[in-house]
């Protein structure tokens, strides 16, 4: 098996559902975010943003959620506290940039690979981190919360926070010969 910092780093990496009330501060947050940036980016378009959400934004979230669901009163009320399951959520935005040579799925596929280069850049910085989506991810209500620009789209947010002492799942080994073909 193939080892070195990186891979066994990648091996490591676990979601973490549940996190303690710690953060990184914004001057922590900005070299993990330089260091994600070196994903590859055909025409280094750089076509995503970061969104910090702490205190009450996380609220307003559960409440823009909420109302694209539908939801009213002491649903509304339960859904807004989903959000606040972790100190810190970073939504990742994707913001395409005009390009005759770059279509816009691969400018996506670039914000992607931010995202997850982040939450491997925080979890070895010691931070427990897990990707959320959902179905209201791209609804109106979020995108306007989040004061999207109207050609922008939301991945969903990585959830951050101190690492629990509890220990996550085990994940079932890759067997990387039944996903490698050749032509």
């Amino acid at each position: 098996m193939t080892s070195g910092p990186i891979a066994d780093g990648m091996r490591r990496r676990r979601s973490q559902p549940s996190v303690t009330g710690d953060a990184p501060t914004k001057r922590e947050l900005l070299p993990l975010i330089e260091a994600a940036a070196s994903v590859a980016d055909h025409g280094s378009l750089r076509p995503w943003r970061v969104i910090a959400l702490r205190g009450e934004a996380r609220k307003r979230l559960g409440f823009a959620i909420a109302e694209a669901a539908g939801l009213e009163g002491g649903a509304a009320e339960k859904m807004a506290q989903k959000p606040l399951r972790a100190p810190l959520l970073l939504a990742i935005v994707v913001s395409p940039k005009k390009s005759h040579k770059v279509p816009e799925w691969e400018q996506e596929s670039v914000a992607s690979g931010v995202a997850h280069a982040l939450s491997l850049v925080l979890d070895e910085a010691g931070w427990g981190v897990i990707w959320r989506t959902g179905l209201y991810t791209r609804s109106k209500a979020v995108h306007r919360m989040h004061k999207l620009e109207p050609d922008e789209k939301l991945l969903g947010w990585l959830y951050i926070g101190g690492k629990a002492k509890t220990k996550s799942g085990r994940r079932k080994p890759v067997k990387a010969k039944d996903f490698l073909s050749s032509l």
